[in-house]
């Protein structure tokens, strides 16, 4: 099978996937969602899977690995859907679906039609490691933004039916439309909050770990000290933005519209960091 066609096959596959949760929990007209039924849980498995297998062929079985940010938000995405994926075991998230699917479904076929950079280094376990841990930490970021993002929706939607006056309030689910359905089956917004940080803290750990390999590998990968660039400045813009988000969390109790604004702030700052600069090198100046 050529390479293109199973990552398309791959890509339709999250994408039916997507169809199907966009109709039965986010549609006008649907009905509450109660979480994921076994076997919805037991079909997506099967594109996550195959994702996995192909990430395996694009950056550890072949003789020659390439990465860039075709690459790069590939792995992104199939981590993403892997941590959505454990964490709707344990909470109802209904309503992330239609949102984090269709991104995977869009990124699954990128590492075909843009191979990337050559990797002379891509047996050094220094290199593995680093680029385990940045991997992680971006996928980890992608669901705390899709978190805040959803928590602002239904935040939004509370606040409109709650200024509505007294007699059109039985009228508030017609008026929120689409949102009613899985918004209303979502936990307590206190415990979105909760997991929303619990998320950001442990992206927050795998980013500082990435840079301090970064810093520490870089003279046995590279041949050099760490250079002070672009990439790096962005990278740490995004440390400082997600450690004043904490900071401001746990010592004055940042919430809401705050927290919102600072994860979409630190999250396209470190996507500017690589795969961002890596579109423009590979995509619009042309150089691999």
């Amino acid at each position: 099978m050529p390479d293109i066609v199973l990552h398309l096959a791959v890509s339709a596959l999250y994408g039916g996937l997507a169809l199907h949760f966009w109709r039965t929990r986010w549609r006008s007209g649907g009905q509450a969602a109660t979480g994921m039924s076994s076997w919805e849980h037991a079909a997506l498995i099967v594109p996550v899977a195959l994702h996995a297998w192909l990430v395996y062929l694009d950056l550890f079985a072949s003789s020659q690995p390439r990465f860039g940010f075709g690459q790069a938000l590939s792995v992104m995405l199939w981590l993403a859907v892997v941590i959505y994926w454990a964490e709707s075991l344990f909470y109802n998230l209904d309503g992330m679906q239609p949102l984090v699917l269709p991104l995977a479904a869009l990124t699954v076929p990128l590492p075909a039609i843009f191979p990337g950079m050559a990797i002379t280094y891509s047996t050094s376990m220094e290199f593995r490691l680093h680029l385990m841990l940045g991997m992680a930490a971006y996928s980890v970021f992608t669901i705390a933004m899709l978190h805040a993002l959803l928590m602002a929706l239904a935040e939004r939607s509370l606040h409109k039916t709650r200024s509505l006056p007294s007699g059109d309030k039985a009228r508030s689910a017609k008026l929120a439309g689409p949102l009613s359905g899985p918004l209303a089956a979502l936990p307590p917004l206190l415990t979105l909050e909760r997991l929303l940080f619990r998320l950001i803290a442990l992206a927050f750990a795998l980013l500082t770990l990435t840079l301090a390999t970064g810093v520490l590998f870089s003279e046995s990968l590279f041949g050099r000290a760490l250079r002070f660039d672009h990439k790096t400045l962005f990278a740490l813009l995004s440390w400082l933005d997600f450690a004043i988000l904490l900071v401001g969390r746990y010592a004055y109790g940042w919430r809401g519209r705050t927290a919102l604004r600072f994860t979409l702030l630190g999250f396209v700052m470190l996507l500017l960091a690589y795969v961002g600069s890596r579109f423009v090198l590979e995509v619009v100046l042309g150089r691999v």
